[in-house]
């Protein structure tokens, strides 16, 4: 048993990925059998929790026709869920692999526009909730037309429910939702960028803008995702850095989810913010092991982080 935790998906979507042996253009180009998946941040982050052995409950928006097949896609994988019925369509993203070069292109559209009662359902579904999550996660874009301080309202709710808020976003919802204070922020390097208002030259830098953002009460915890290179962890009382386990990359694709369903999740089980944070790059380290655009796999994750456990205790 953990504590309980609620993912939040404004914008979902359907994942669909294939592959074929050359992307050219201007030409019909005949895939390989597409493979549908349950997307979005929040979503993939109580997905990547679920199969790491863990249970968090996803609220997100479900507009018909790829909603419903969402939702059956969630369902036959026992994701908890609590689908927000919304008038407009609910986005997919396309994901194509070119085979011969063994690059990625990555197509994603708009999500739908939400009505203010859509939205307000969202916080309500969120603020009536028993028991109260422990941890509040948001993950992902807002859909289009959104009030930009859509996540600073989930972090003053967050707070008035007791809950700890963790985010992953980017854009000017991610700088006004610190601005309003979070517990957790996974930023990576283009988001630290952005959130700092300048270019980010030195690792010396990095640590300076973190540091920034912790002083000033805008989170508590910072983890930087820096790709290959591992990830920046940093606390009031704790800066280091941790080295991403060697592995062979297949997609990169819900590296960031399983992050933070793998920090997530370790707090949720009582683990230091120190071993949360490496059991996070364990996990996203796990998902690039993954094809096209599925996540950590639990063995996978549990034996990088058990490599990782000299380096935790030093």
């Amino acid at each position: 048993m953990h504590e309980p935790i609620v993912t939040m998906t404004f914008n979902p979507a359907l994942d669909t990925s294939t592959s074929i042996d050359h992307v050219v253009p201007e030409q019909k180009l005949r895939c390989n059998p597409p493979r549908h998946e349950p997307g979005g941040g929040g979503v993939n982050v109580a997905r990547a929790i679920h199969r790491l052995g863990g249970e968090a409950q996803a609220i997100y928006t479900l507009g018909e026709p790829f909603g419903a097949l969402l939702q059956r896609l969630l369902e036959e994988e026992g994701v908890n869920q609590i689908p927000i019925p919304i008038e407009r369509l609910t986005r997919e993203s396309f994901v194509v692999l070119d085979e011969t070069s063994g690059q990625q292109y990555r197509f994603s559209v708009p999500g739908p526009k939400l009505t203010e009662k859509e939205w307000e359902c969202c916080f309500d579904t969120l603020r009536n909730l028993d028991p109260t999550p422990t941890y509040i996660v948001a993950s992902g874009s807002l859909t289009p037309g959104a009030p930009r301080d859509g996540y600073a309202r989930l972090a003053r709710l967050a707070r008035e429910l007791g809950s700890r808020f963790i985010l992953d976003s980017s854009g000017e919802e991610l700088c006004h939702a610190v601005e309003e204070g979070v517990f957790l922020l996974k930023p990576n390097m283009r988001e630290l960028k952005h959130l700092a208002g300048e270019e980010i030259e030195s690792e010396e830098q990095q640590e300076e803008v973190v540091q920034e953002l912790i002083k000033s009460g805008k989170a508590e915890v910072v983890v930087v995702s820096l790709g290959a290179a591992g990830a920046l962890f940093a606390t009031a009382e704790e800066m280091s850095r941790i080295r991403a386990p060697t592995v062979h990359i297949q997609s990169k694709i819900g590296a960031g989810d399983s992050t933070v369903g793998g920090i997530t999740l370790a707090l949720a089980r009582g683990l230091s913010l120190r071993e949360a944070a490496y059991f996070g790059v364990a996990a996203g380290s796990a998902a690039v092991m993954t094809p096209g655009t599925e996540l950590c796999r639990r063995e996978d994750t549990e034996r990088l982080y058990n490599k990782m456990q000299g380096e935790i205790n030093d």
